[in-house]
């Protein structure tokens, strides 16, 4: 089995370890800016490090979304995965620390919504109104181009959020279905 060492290996005994996470797939690894680390286990579970954040764990179908959207590119992990107050849907939070500012991005996750990203302008609208307790629900989109100039959008449960570089992010909902 190959090593487990540092934070990492912190991370992974405090979660549970091999019973958990099973076995480390490879040697801890840099990442894509030389910054950070990162180790893949084979229970599917990534735990990366940045000296800036800590190591945390990103799993599942929260893991499978981050590892779509670039990984560390994305953002850096600064939460392990954790139940929403609900205990519907589950989420990871993301820092870019590789970008001016460090923005910070979200995946959330429901069985019935899938896993899907919230991110920018559009994030803080959404975190401003409760996250997923407020009125417009769990994301059920990623974030998208309204092809209307620069224009983006986010689906949620029960209405969206667009936002345009004229007047910002807007919350919608709750609406009908085929209002959205």
């Amino acid at each position: 089995m190959p090593d487990i060492i540092g934070a990492i290996r912190d991370k992974w005994s405090k979660l549970g370890g091999e019973g958990f996470f099973g076995p480390a797939l490879d040697i801890e690894r840099p990442t894509f800016d030389g910054v950070g680390r990162a180790q893949s286990f084979k229970g599917g579970a990534i735990i990366s490090w940045h000296p800036q954040t800590g190591a945390f764990a990103v799993w599942g179908l929260i893991g499978g979304k981050w590892v779509a959207l670039g990984r560390e590119q994305f953002g850096y992990p600064n939460t392990d995965e954790l139940p929403c107050p609900d205990r519907r849907g589950r989420f990871n939070h993301f820092r870019a620390m590789h970008l001016a500012g460090h923005p910070e991005a979200s995946i959330y996750w429901t069985p019935t919504t899938g896993a899907h990203e919230v991110h920018g302008a559009i994030r803080a609208a959404w975190a401003g109104r409760g996250w997923e307790r407020g009125p417009v629900g769990y994301p059920t989109s990623d974030e998208f181009s309204t092809g209307q100039g620069s224009g983006r959008r986010s689906n949620f449960e029960h209405g969206f959020i667009d936002w345009t570089p004229a007047r910002g992010a807007q919350v919608h909902g709750p609406v009908r279905i085929d209002d959205a």
